[in-house]
C-alpha cells in the first residue's frame, strides 16, 4: 500500500472515529443546546477572497452542524480581512461568507460581533447586512440574546460585546501591538455600563457566555488584553459567568482563573483563517491558566463545538480534518 492511500485512509479512519464519538456524546442528551463557535474567519480582500484554512473549516463546521443538528454559530470577529467591508453592497458579503458557508445545516442563525480588521472598514455596514440576510445576525456592536436548552427550564444567556470600542483598535494585528486604549472614552463607559447591567440581569441564567473579539488571557502573539483585565475580567468573576469567549491570535487555547471565589473559563478560538503557532506571552498569564493550546501549522484550522444541557455545558475543540483535538466540561452557575 503505497504512502498517499495510507494517508487517505486513515484520515477517513480518524473522521469517521471522531464523528461517530460525537454523535454518540450527543445521542445521550436530546434535551441539549448545541452551537459552533469560530474566530478569525475572514478571509481575503482579493481573489479567492478566502484562504484554504477557511474553507476547510466551513466544509468540516458543515459536516459536524449536519451531524449533530447544531441550532446557530457564534462569530467572534475579523469577519472580513483586512479592512473590513466598504458598504452593504460589497461583494465580500457575498465571496467570504454566502458562498463559503454553503453546507444546509450552517443556514440558520450566524451571530457576529466586530474585530480589529472590521473596526478598519465600515462597521455599519456589517450591521446593516442583518436586514440582507436571513443568517446574518449583527444588530447592534453590542447585544444580548438567549436561548433555553430544548425541552428545559435552562436558561443559557450570550452578551456580545464590542472590544474595540473598549479597549481601542490595533495599529496593526499582525504586529501584535495591543490596544493603546478607547478613541471614545464615552462610548466605552456606555458599553461598560451595558455590560454590568447585562450580568446584572442574568441571574436567571444557568449557563452565562460573553463573547467579544479580543482575549482577557492569552499566551500567543497578542497575549492579555490589559483594558479587559483591568475592567472586564473583575465583572466576569462578580457574576459568575461561564466563560469568554474570543479570538484575535489565530489558534485554539483554553485558559482557567480564579478569583473572587470564582472559577471562569477563558477560550481563544481564532484559527479559522490562519494558524499562529506563536506562544510570545506563555508568561503573561496567570501560572498554571493554561490548559490547552493548540496551533498545528500543517492543519487546515479549527473550530469549537458546544453543547449544553441542564447538567453541564462541554466545549469540544475541533481539526477541520474532523479530529477532535480537546474537550472541557463546565458546570452550571451556583449564584
Amino acid at each position: 500500500m503505497d504512502d498517499k492511500l495510507f494517508k487517505n485512509l486513515r484520515n477517513l479512519l480518524v473522521f469517521l472515529v471522531s464523528i461517530s464519538s460525537f454523535q454518540a456524546a450527543s445521542s445521550q442528551n436530546v434535551s441539549s443546546l448545541k452551537f459552533l463557535a469560530l474566530g478569525d474567519w475572514g478571509g481575503l480582500p482579493d481573489f479567492p477572497y478566502r484562504t484554504p484554512i477557511e474553507l476547510g473549516v466551513a466544509s468540516q463546521m458543515g459536516k459536524v452542524a449536519g451531524n449533530l443538528k447544531t441550532q446557530f454559530q457564534v462569530a467572534l470577529g475579523d469577519n472580513f480581512y483586512f479592512d473590513g467591508v466598504k458598504d452593504i453592497s460589497d461583494k465580500r458579503f457575498q465571496e467570504t461568507f454566502e458562498n463559503t458557508f454553503t453546507a444546509g445545516s450552517l443556514q440558520n442563525s450566524w451571530y457576529f460581533v466586530a474585530g480589529n480588521h472590521d473596526h478598519n472598514g465600515n462597521v455599519s455596514a456589517q450591521i446593516a447586512y442583518t436586514q440582507h440576510s436571513k443568517r446574518w445576525m449583527f444588530p447592534n456592536l453590542y447585544y444580548s440574546f438567549n436561548y433555553t436548552i430544548p425541552g428545559t427550564k435552562s436558561l443559557v444567556s450570550f452578551i456580545m460585546i464590542d472590544t474595540v470600542t473598549l479597549c481601542g483598535n490595533t495599529d496593526h494585528d499582525f504586529s501584535g501591538e495591543p490596544p493603546k486604549g478607547p478613541e471614545d472614552v464615552a462610548a466605552a463607559e456606555k458599553q461598560w455600563a451595558w455590560i454590568e447591567s447585562q450580568l446584572i440581569n442574568s441571574y436567571k441564567a444557568d449557563y452565562v457566555i460573553v463573547g467579544g473579539h479580543f482575549p482577557v488571557y492569552s499566551v500567543a502573539e497578542h497575549g492579555p488584553t490589559e483594558q479587559l483585565l483591568q475592567r472586564l475580567q473583575p465583572m466576569l468573576h462578580k457574576y459568575k459567568v461561564t466563560a469568554y469567549i474570543s479570538g484575535h491570535d489565530h489558534n485554539l487555547q483554553h485558559l482557567q482563573y480564579t478569583s473572587a471565589g470564582s472559577l471562569v473559563e477563558y477560550f481563544v478560538i481564532g484559527s479559522a483563517n490562519f494558524v499562529d503557532p506563536s506562544l510570545a506571552h506563555k508568561t503573561a498569564v496567570p501560572e498554571n491558566s493554561l490548559k490547552f493550546h493548540w496551533a498545528d501549522i500543517l492543519s487546515l484550522g479549527g473550530f469549537a463545538y458546544i453543547e449544553a444541557t441542564p447538567s453541564n455545558m462541554t466545549l469540544t475543540f475541533i481539526e477541520a480534518n474532523a479530529k477532535g483535538l480537546y474537550q472541557h466540561t463546565m458546570l452550571p452557575r451556583k449564584l
